[in-house]
């Protein structure tokens, strides 16, 4: 079975994920207290892929696991598992692991470890550092959470510009303090502060003699040390950045950003969005049963109280559907399809924001724009609805209440869609995070009002 998985796993074209029977091997060796057969199973897999076996076991199981592991327990695998689940990892691992461990590790993964580190883990992982890593990485936790600060890594390259391509190669030859991974030499003045920089690929092609000067590319992008985060991965993003320095109040290099970690923001943002347009906010599946009803409750509470005034707007109008009951049969059609237009709008309002591809310059034309589709398909879906209401009923005045019921609601909708995360932005509040209620209660509400209103009208 062991002799099985291994090879799977060194299958080039294998699907890399963690299945039942790899699970249930790793758990038979935590069991049988099997070392050997434990490391041998965890040697193929990477750092990730091991972390999200650890996220597929019980908190007891974790705990073993990675005790069993002992010595041989993957530094990497910090900065890869779900935050919380840190606790669990480090009850099982000695002080002499916890060191060798975080050794592995750049200074932007160790300050992202801490941060969601409880302070007596915190201290630890601290105490495991050598002096100057311990002293980059409580400097980089002095800046403001979510900062550029707190994102870079203080392991860097840095070259004079009188230097020649022969010397910042036999530099990069003889030291033994580079990081694990760079893409770029930093080019700095006598102040430190940022000229230029070279790319690796530019540097090995270039002839030895040849002054790191008259290679550098000049027009390159700094970051301010206290920028957000997410001003850094859309910079990155914008402009297919692969590194770029970070410098502090005074123009003086302190750091540098990679793009993995601009990505990584990128898609916590995404997923972040994603998350709180369906209000989970920051639910996960390891999170407990009590957690996760406390963070659904919130957005059910608001969700229930939003049904509530569309069904005090239905309440104004029983007599007309009592009177005509088809009228309760067809209402939902109008609210329903109203609401998903206005989710769709929504969605892609509120990631145009993220990315900034929507702004104040534009708005107006994103916002007519959304208002001829919603005619437009108000129409057409005016033009289907009507025709089953004929045929159904026999009405075609029904037919008619109907389709200009769909139609107003479809228009309504993706004006929400696009105005109220446009609005919520303006006051200083996520889009991501309230727009869906009160899209839903806006194209509920007007749905319910514009057809049981022209039913009224017209139909008694």
């Amino acid at each position: 079975m062991l002799e099985e998985i291994i090879n799977e796993a060194e299958n080039p074209d294998r699907a890399y994920e963690i299945d039942s029977t790899l699970i249930d091997t790793v758990l038979y060796a935590i069991e049988t207290n099997d070392r050997d057969m434990l490391v041998g199973l965890l040697e193929p897999f990477h750092a990730a892929d091991i972390a999200d076996l650890l996220e597929q076991i019980n908190s007891k199981e974790r705990a073993a696991f990675v005790a069993l592991w002992g010595e041989d327990f993957d530094g990497e695998v910090l900065a890869e598992i779900d935050e919380g689940l840190l606790d669990d990892v480090f009850e099982g691992l000695s002080d002499e692991v916890v060191t060798e461990a975080v050794k592995d590790l750049d200074t932007d993964d160790v300050v992202d470890l801490i941060e969601d580190l409880d302070e007596p883990q915190q201290e630890r992982i601290l105490e495991a550092l050598e002096d100057s890593d311990r002293v980059a990485v409580e400097q980089a936790l002095s800046y403001p959470e979510l900062s550029a600060g707190r994102l870079m890594q203080r392991e860097l390259v840095m070259a004079p510009t009188h230097w020649t391509v022969g010397e910042a190669i036999d530099y990069l030859r003889t030291e033994t303090d580079l990081p694990d991974q760079f893409y770029d030499v930093v080019m700095v003045d006598p102040r430190l502060t940022p000229v230029g920089k070279v790319a690796l690929s530019k540097l090995m092609s270039s002839a030895r003699e040849m002054k790191l000067s008259n290679i550098m590319d000049e027009e390159f992008r700094t970051i301010p040390v206290l920028q957000s985060q997410e001003d850094v991965a859309y910079a990155f993003n914008q402009y297919n950045m692969i590194s770029a320095p970070v410098v502090d109040a005074d123009n003086r290099l302190v750091g540098v950003i990679t793009m993995d970690d601009a990505m990584e923001v990128l898609d916590d943002h995404a997923e972040e969005d994603i998350k709180r347009l369906a209000g989970v906010g920051d639910e996960s599946l390891i999170d407990t049963i009590l957690a996760t009803t406390r963070l659904r409750f919130p957005w059910l509470a608001v969700n229930l109280l939003t049904s509530i005034l569309a069904s005090i707007v239905i309440a104004q109008f029983a007599d007309t559907i009592e009177a005509i009951v088809a009228l309760a049969v067809l209402m939902p059609i109008v609210a329903s399809m109203g609401g998903n237009a206005g989710t769709q709008t929504l969605t892609v309002a509120v990631r145009a924001l993220a990315t900034k591809d929507l702004t104040s310059a534009n708005a107006w034309r994103v916002i007519r724009r959304e208002l001829s589709v919603g005619l437009l398909n108000g129409l057409i879906f005016a033009l289907i609805i009507g025709l089953v209401g004929y045929y159904w009923y026999g009405s075609s005045l029904l037919g008619i209440v109907l389709g200009v019921a769909m139609i107003v609601n479809m228009i309504v909708a993706g004006l929400a869609g696009i105005l109220v995360p446009l609005g919520l932005e303006k006051v200083g509040i996520d889009p991501a995070l309230a727009s869906g209620a009160f899209v839903t209660t806006v194209t509920d509400i007007i749905g319910f009002f514009a057809f049981l209103g022209l039913a009224a009208a017209f139909l008694l």
